[in-house]
């Protein structure tokens, strides 16, 4: 017993030594996958994983912490050991869906859940621009700026393909006034970002039926309307 006891002693220590105190394991190579507007160079900086280091002694989740801090771009993050000599890291970026200007001609992106992520020095190719005149409604009071931001994209969002590539911008007077604003001059008013899909069904329809229209109404998805050529 005392001889598998000794034995037992010298395996772990042997195993922690080679762990945390030899050459055998230590990190050689961070690797980054799923970036798209990140580079591999701003993720590896702001992981702060130096290379040399121990693989069992780094902190996955504290790098998770430090990537998520100093990239607002990633949506979701993964640090993880790669045997015996790598780091992997994981990422999916936040996608923007509206655009709203900026200071100094910049631009800040909104994903899909309403969120301000990055400030840009141009507009996104393809996404639509968000204004807000929201000042002096009362549903300013009510909702707040960050709920009128999500009704927006959830509009933006729902939109027939077609439509999505010719809208240039969403604008936001209160929670039932979204307009949509499209190339050659039309105009949808959307209403709130409620009952997506039946208005967004409503407005290929009508668009269908009234080819020369400029104006059209599906804030109520059951009676659309148009008007305007």
């Amino acid at each position: 017993m005392l001889v598998l006891f000794v034995l037992l002693l010298a395996l772990t220590g042997f195993g922690t030594w080679a762990l945390y105190g030899s050459n055998w394991a230590l990190v050689e190579r961070v690797s980054v996958s799923g970036e798209k507007v990140l580079t591999k160079k701003q993720v590896r900086a702001a992981a702060r994983i130096p290379v040399g280091t121990p693989l069992a002694a780094v902190d996955t989740a504290a790098a998770q912490r430090r990537l998520r801090a100093a990239l607002p771009r990633l949506d979701e993050v993964r640090v993880v050991r790669a045997w015996p000599h790598g780091i992997g890291i994981e990422l999916t970026e936040r996608k923007p869906e509206l655009a709203m200007r900026h200071d100094g001609g910049k631009f800040v992106e909104v994903d899909v859940e309403g969120v301000r992520f990055d400030v840009v020095p141009r507009q996104p190719k393809g996404v639509p621009l968000l204004v807000m005149e929201v000042e002096s409604s009362a549903s300013l009071r009510h909702f707040g700026k960050e709920r009128l931001r999500r009704e927006a994209v959830r509009a933006a969002t729902a939109l027939p393909e077609s439509v999505a590539r010719a809208t240039r911008t969403v604008r936001v007077r209160s929670y039932d006034s979204i307009t949509l604003e499209l190339t050659g001059g039309r105009t949808v008013l959307w209403g709130s970002g409620e009952q997506g899909r039946a208005k967004a069904e409503s407005l290929a329809a009508l668009m269908k039926a009234s080819k020369d229209a400029r104006h059209f109404d599906v804030s109520v998805p059951s009676a659309p309307a148009s008007s305007g050529s």
